[in-house]
């Protein structure tokens, strides 16, 4: 071979990777692009499919809709779209209506201090209980806490009674109930964690999924309606109603010994 053949040869060579080399180059940055925008796109699902979620959960305009929506009541109530939660032994011959807000500090208070009275009473027959729940104190600072934890409580509800009242109990005490200006139980996620404490609820996926999906929401709003509606007089939380008279003349019932006064005279009316 001429050494004029040979450096041609060389030069050749040497174009073929060049040319070979910005292939490559080119090849490289598609796909550096092709990852930074797969990230990008995965990134925005995820915030908006979690921004959605939050937007629906949260802006009034949603829980306003479930007021017209089409109810899915909970197992365990019966009347008008499941309103009517009645618990304890059929042959308890009175009912203690209890009207209460999730997020009513003073309900938190009562269930505290009072809480495993009422349970026993129930528990012994000395009469039913009947749960009516209110959602009034979201609109002190426009939150959906009390109507977000209501959904929850018909979750339960659909689990048994029995769970019904636990998490009624852990949403009430001390460890969980949020301060009455901070709107906690809005989050599904907050909501869930306080109902890992009750065995019934604990990795519960049903009830998960029927709190994370709202599928009682229009359920929470039925509920509400009814308190707003009521026609006991009852005007705030908690409230005491039995034979449709409000137990100690509607005044506050805060000890044990003042609910035992008040339901021993409420049984012999």
């Amino acid at each position: 071979m001429s050494k004029r053949n040979s450096q041609a040869a060389k030069t050749a060579a040497r174009e073929r990777l060049r040319q070979e080399r910005e292939r490559q180059a080119k090849r490289d940055k598609a796909r550096r692009q092709a990852i930074v925008a797969g990230a990008v796109v995965v990134v925005l699902a995820a915030a908006g499919g979690i921004g959605y979620a939050v937007v629906q959960a949260n802006k009034p305009g949603y829980w306003e809709q479930m007021k017209s929506a089409k109810v899915v009541a909970p197992a365990h109530t019966t009347g008008t779209k499941g309103t009517t939660v009645v618990i304890g032994k059929a042959s308890a011959k009175k009912t203690l209506k209890m009207y209460e807000d999730p997020r009513c500090p003073v309900c938190a208070q009562f269930e505290q201090t009072v809480g495993s009275t009422l349970r026993k009473d129930i528990d012994d027959g000395k009469f039913k209980y009947q749960y009516v729940g209110a959602t009034f104190l979201d609109a002190h600072d426009n939150g959906v806490g009390s109507k977000n934890a209501l959904s929850a409580l018909g979750a339960a509800l659909n689990v048994s009674p029995e769970a019904f009242l636990d998490y009624k109990t852990a949403l009430y005490s001390t460890k969980w109930h949020p301060d009455e200006n901070d709107d906690k139980f809005k989050d599904d996620s907050y909501l869930i964690k306080v109902a890992d404490t009750v065995p019934a609820l604990k990795n519960n996926a049903k009830f998960q999924d029927a709190v994370k999906k709202g599928t009682y929401d229009a359920w929470a709003m039925a509920m509400s309606k009814t308190f707003d509606d009521n026609k006991d007089g009852v005007t705030g939380t908690p409230g005491f109603v039995m034979d449709g008279k409000q137990l100690n003349g509607g005044n506050m019932i805060s000890t044990v010994a003042d609910f035992n006064k008040a339901v021993d005279a409420a049984m012999k009316g």
